[in-house]
């Protein structure tokens, strides 16, 4: 097939759209078909010769791309490549990676446009939670992982909890700060993997609560495995219903056990490895920190549920799956 890939948001921009549209896209290749990729993104730089990046695309050299594909695959809807592929006829699959609302979570215009071209495309939501909140029959199908970066190395952990994410308020690393806070008896130490406008008042909460707190600066792939593979447990603690969490899965790989927010489909990333809290609840979190920290029969059930669980999110296993969709739209 030749599959035009829409990914709005793809890199050098960081996030999780970006790191599933690159997973997604070299499995494509990989299993012989033709990709060329549309995005919104700028680069400053040269792009990979794996396949043609294309970045901001004129609206005639969009409607060229259209004519050279078979099939038009969209990670996250984008009405800018959708309605010419739609007016072109071109059957299209689109995998809605967040809410279709707007920052303050109303349906505002551009979403009601979204939804209403639902119904001309193949849906697939990536949790149910997305599913249930655009009231259409859609496929579910989690986002896959990095398999071959992120593993357990089953080597020491010698530190106890790990955030990573940026450090923005949704992320809710500051609910993190407290609910430690509350474990003196237990630990008074926290990582801190990412960077955002909230870093300087993160550090200076660390300071009132008197934690021992290490802010690592951003990290991604096998830097990243390796500072997860040296922790007991990753902490997701979102204000926000994240729509996913392929940051809970890549922990889950590393050995980790992980805590996060319930609403959402964070819980679906977790799975039978981890547990949940109400977003927002510090005394929660601090209790869910204490079980796990000292049941270390609870962190190796978690672990044993993990091989199957990660079955399910390999990226090989999870292309298979929508190629197996675009052959059937192609036909």
């Amino acid at each position: 097939m030749k599959i035009v890939f829409s990914s709005y948001a793809y890199a050098p921009s960081v996030g999780g759209i970006e790191s599933v549209s690159a997973l997604l896209a070299h499995e494509f290749l990989s299993a012989g078909h033709e990709v060329r990729l549309l995005t919104e993104t700028p680069s400053p730089g040269l792009d990979a010769r794996e396949f043609p990046v294309v970045r901001r695309p004129s609206l005639t050299h969009l409607r060229a791309l259209l004519r050279w594909g078979d099939v038009v695959f969209q990670n996250n809807i984008s009405l800018r490549s959708l309605l010419p592929a739609l007016l072109m006829r071109k059957p299209a699959l689109v995998v809605h990676q967040t809410w279709v609302r707007d920052t303050g979570g109303e349906i505002d215009w551009s979403s009601r446009m979204k939804r209403a071209m639902l119904s001309r495309v193949h849906n697939v939501a990536i949790s149910r939670a997305i599913a249930r909140d655009l009231g259409i029959d859609c496929e579910i199908i989690g986002n896959p992982y990095n398999d071959a970066i992120f593993r357990n190395e089953t080597g020491l952990r010698p530190h106890p909890i790990l955030f990573v994410g940026r450090l923005v308020s949704d992320k809710g690393a500051d609910i993190l700060l407290q609910a430690v806070a509350e474990l003196r008896d237990l630990t008074s130490g926290v990582t801190i993997i990412g960077s955002g406008p909230e870093e300087p008042v993160l550090r200076a909460l660390a300071q009132e609560l008197r934690l021992e707190v290490r802010f690592l600066g951003a990290s991604s792939g096998s830097e990243l495995a390796q500072v997860l593979n040296e922790h007991q447990l990753l902490v997701v603690p979102s204000r926000w219903a994240e729509p996913f969490g392929v940051v809970a899965l890549e922990g889950i790989a590393c050995g980790c056990a992980v805590i996060g927010s319930k609403d959402g489909g964070l819980p679906e990333a977790i799975g039978p490895c981890g547990s949940t809290f109400p977003n927002g609840d510090v005394p929660a979190l601090a209790r869910e920190i204490r079980s796990v920290l000292t049941d270390e029969n609870l962190r190796t059930r978690w672990r044993d549920a993990s091989p199957v669980h990660l079955r399910r999110h390999q990226a090989k296993t999870v292309a298979a799956r929508y190629l197996q969709m675009l052959e059937e739209l192609t036909a």
